[in-house]
């Protein structure tokens, strides 16, 4: 998964790095309101964790345009201000949830989690698919009831893959989901560890389609 953190307090940006990246995942920042703004309008997050109180242009203005342009990412607005009509402005310019500073790190890090779970249609905490569960907020993936020995970068893959069971994932779309901006894309890699997965979740779980992606099956094929 990947997530892009709009916060211009260094401080405060780099303890919402370490904790997503703890989380599992791939993090991008932006320390005012016009870097936000483009990163969210040109590369492809699972959720953005957005400030109100930005320079250069506020919060309620990236979201806006984010919106105005389709994209439809999950957005949790973090703001230090009490007053009820800034979470309303936040919402009506299309936020999913918020947090009010001063918070818990795991909090937003629970937040973004469900955020992208229900974004991706998944109501409950744990998604399953065959013998396979994932528990979206603690990261932890068994196999028969049996926690699998995953690799940061399989945990990724896996997890993504796990969120869209049953559908064609295109290299493209993975590959835009597990990197930051600032990391070459290898799709050689992804297909190593997809096959370092296939011995680990069971034959017939993920299915590779030539010239489209990967399918996670929550039913093995007979």
């Amino acid at each position: 998964m990947r997530a892009l953190i709009v916060e211009d307090d260094p401080q405060l940006a780099s303890q919402l790095v370490d904790a997503m990246r703890q989380a599992g995942f791939a993090t991008d920042t932006a320390s005012d309101g016009e870097d936000g703004e483009y990163l969210g309008s040109t590369e492809t997050y699972d959720v953005a964790i957005l400030d109100l109180g930005l320079p250069s242009m506020s919060g309620i203005e990236v979201l806006t345009r984010w919106r105005d342009q389709g994209n439809a990412m999950p957005v949790l607005i973090l703001t230090a201000r009490g007053d009820w009509t800034d979470k309303v402005a936040g919402f009506r310019a299309g936020a999913d949830d918020y947090a009010v500073k001063p918070f818990r790190l795991d909090e937003v890090v629970l937040r973004a989690q469900t955020l992208i779970r229900r974004a991706a249609g998944h109501a409950r905490a744990v998604i399953t698919a065959g013998s396979l569960r994932l528990d979206a907020q603690l990261g932890v993936i068994t196999r028969d009831d049996v926690a699998l020995k995953l690799t940061a970068f399989e945990t990724r893959i896996l997890t993504y893959l796990l969120h869209h069971h049953d559908r064609v994932v295109t290299r493209t779309e993975l590959s835009e989901h597990l990197y930051e901006a600032d990391t070459d894309r290898d799709f050689k890699s992804i297909e190593v560890v997809i096959g370092r997965l296939r011995k680990k979740v069971g034959d017939g779980i993920i299915e590779t389609r030539r010239g489209e992606g990967y399918v996670l099956r929550s039913k093995a094929p007979a």
